[in-house]
């Protein structure tokens, strides 16, 4: 029977972290974990397959029941790619839409420049993660949301942090990257060689 991870009605990034608890007990097998919340399904879900386990969902009444499969040979996830290997290891940590402390009306014209200059220089990042006010560079009514994909296509991971999107209630307007949770940030940032914030 498989165990039970019941994590609806908790925020980010709790739910994750109760599946790599509730993986963490079993070396192979299956684990059954519900959620109540779309975002919640799909970072359990990239988590689950970030860790080479397969995933099958099941949706009753608006609860995700998700089956994570470890340890089985065969059906498994394409395997992730692991842009450190690829990319520089750096990632960039951008809290605003904004450049520098100061004039907001050029403070932008900077970060739309560091963004575009981004595009062009090497080494490339291997992360680029949107917090606070930086969220709105990912969603609709941006005009970087090209430049951002052009760098997301070079091998960078473009993360907006879900919390942020909810708070300034832009989560549906995402136009680049992933809805993300603060157990991967937390992740790659620990995981980069340097942290660079604009």
């Amino acid at each position: 029977m498989p165990k039970i991870v019941d994590a609806r009605g908790r925020p980010c990034p709790e739910p994750v972290i109760m599946t790599k608890r509730g993986l963490e007990t079993i070396t192979e097998g299956i684990i059954t974990v519900i959620v109540d919340s779309d975002v919640s399904k799909e970072n359990v879900i990239r988590f689950s397959k970030s860790q080479g386990c397969s995933v099958q969902v099941e949706e009753k009444s608006g609860t995700f029941y998700i089956d994570v499969a470890k340890g089985y040979a065969g059906d498994l996830p394409d395997k992730k790619v692991d842009k450190t290997e690829k990319a520089s290891g750096i990632a960039l940590y951008i809290a605003s839409d904004t450049m520098g402390i100061g004039d907001e009306k050029l403070g932008r014209i900077l970060m739309k420049g560091f963004i575009k200059a981004i595009k062009e220089v090497k080494p490339r990042p291997s992360w680029i993660i949107f917090v606070n006010k930086g969220v709105f560079l990912t969603t609709e009514g941006s005009d970087l949301i090209e430049d951002i994909k052009a760098i997301e296509e070079s091998g960078a991971e473009v993360l907006s942090c879900g919390t942020c999107l909810d708070f300034f209630n832009r989560k549906a307007k995402v136009k680049v990257g992933i809805i993300s949770n603060m157990h991967d940030i937390t992740n790659a940032l620990m995981n980069s060689s340097k942290v660079i914030r604009p």
